[in-house]
């Protein structure tokens, strides 16, 4: 398949991976049933016939190694997918097409067999062949459906890598166009005072293309696993930090742990009004080096910067980032919030959390806070400040109230546009 394949083509000899040995093994199978001196298993992308594994006796080795290309319309495969040539062909020098081929001449191809190799969905993804260079007559339908049974096995290992780096394709084809308009569109959600219902802060959180019908955390976590992801978070954290200029109170900016640790984004923190900001670490990202992770923080942590444990009550990791980094807010994940007016389960949790919080000297934020009942329980149970959709969806700047110290009466809904996707 055009764009897939199983290792990209090199005259360096390189270790084979579990699934080349594996195909290796097939094609000396193949080679020695059928008395070859060569097998191969090739990709085809439209142009080029890519020789991905090969076995080889030592001499024909010299002549026909894993890497090699050939000018896929002139090569004796896509003649057999063509229909141009049979797919067992005992003596070349008996069809004059074969011959007028180039590997008649180099490396002298006499007897050829192939199959083509099909992935589950029909795709052609390329062929699994052996040749000889002498002409073998006793080549016939059992050896054509010995390649056959042999290049289906082949394409059950081939297939997840080409699936992977399909994958990996269309996840940089989305990827591209958003990295070079500068990263994802960032909106903010209001944090508020419960008990005064003065907005102190906002969330930067990022959005993406709604084609996509990917939420952010999947699409960063994509990012990653192509190798991306600090590039795309650090995009996005850039244009958070473009609203400290047009906001007051405080801007939350969520950031991986491995994201913490790289240069760009120290550089990045080294430009900030580190006071103004509230750096989120989420519950449900390894930290690998808690070490490494204070000793990046320390300097900013002492310049006036906090730090938030985000996602707590959503598993067990929070508590080991909790103990070690000991951060200046805890936000409680919305699994454990909404309802909380209902449930005396939830009740319990959330206080018992408030509770431990506010013993480690840290300020408790409640999310996703949708009722003014869940509200009211929150603040009666101690919870210091809120954010939800009952005081503001995620929108632009624009649409955020002026953040306030003090204000009298009732918690009231701080109103924003809905959030822009």
């Amino acid at each position: 398949m055009e764009g897939s394949h199983l290792r990209k083509g090199s005259h360096v000899r390189h270790q084979r991976s579990a699934a080349e040995q594996q195909i290796a093994d097939l094609l000396g199978t193949a080679r020695s049933s059928l008395g070859m001196s060569v097998a191969f298993l090739s990709r085809l992308d439209g142009t080029t016939q890519h020789l991905e594994v090969v076995d080889a006796s030592a001499p024909a080795s010299v002549l026909v190694h894993e890497g090699a290309k050939v000018v896929q319309e002139t090569s004796f495969c896509q003649a057999i997918i063509d229909g141009r040539l049979p797919a067992v062909i005992p003596d070349v020098r008996r069809s004059p097409l074969a011959m007028s081929l180039p590997a008649a001449r180099i490396p002298r191809i006499r007897s050829y067999v192939s199959a083509p190799v099909r992935l589950s969905d029909g795709t052609l993804y390329g062929t699994f062949c052996a040749f000889g260079f002498s002409s073998d007559p006793e080549l016939g339908k059992r050896d054509r459906a010995l390649m056959d049974v042999l290049a289906g096995a082949a394409a059950v290992l081939v297939e997840p890598e080409v699936r992977d780096q399909e994958r990996r394709s269309d996840i940089d084809a989305r990827l591209d166009p958003v990295v070079a308009g500068g990263g994802p569109t960032v909106v903010l959600q209001p944090i508020v005072d419960l008990a005064t219902g003065a907005r102190v802060g906002a969330e930067a959180l990022s959005r993406f293309p709604a084609a996509w019908a990917k939420a952010p955390d999947v699409v960063f976590a994509e990012a990653h696993s192509v190798g991306r992801g600090h590039e795309l978070e650090i995009l996005a954290l850039q244009r958070a930090a473009a609203h400290l200029d047009r906001v007051d109170g405080y801007v939350a900016m969520n950031v991986s742990p491995a994201t913490l640790l790289t240069p760009r984004f120290a550089d990045l923190l080294a430009t900030l009004p580190l006071s103004r900001v509230l750096l989120e670490l989420s519950e449900h990202d390894p930290v690998e080096d808690y070490d490494a992770l204070s000793t990046v923080l320390l300097p900013f942590r002492a310049a006036g910067l906090r730090l938030a444990v985000d996602d707590v009550g959503a598993g067990f990791s929070s508590l080991r980032h909790i103990v070690v980094t000991s951060p200046d807010v805890l936000k409680l994940d919305r699994s454990i919030v909404a309802g909380v007016g209902e449930d005396a389960v939830l009740r319990t949790l959330v206080g018992s959390l408030v509770t431990f919080g506010h013993g480690c000297g840290a300020t408790l934020v409640a999310e996703g806070v949708e009722t003014a009942d869940d509200a009211d329980t929150l603040l009666a149970l101690g919870v210091d400040l809120g954010q939800g959709w009952f005081f503001g969806r995620p929108g632009p700047a624009e649409a955020l109230a002026p953040a306030a110290q003090s204000y009298s009466g009732p918690i009231e809904p701080v109103l924003s546009s809905p959030a822009r996707v």
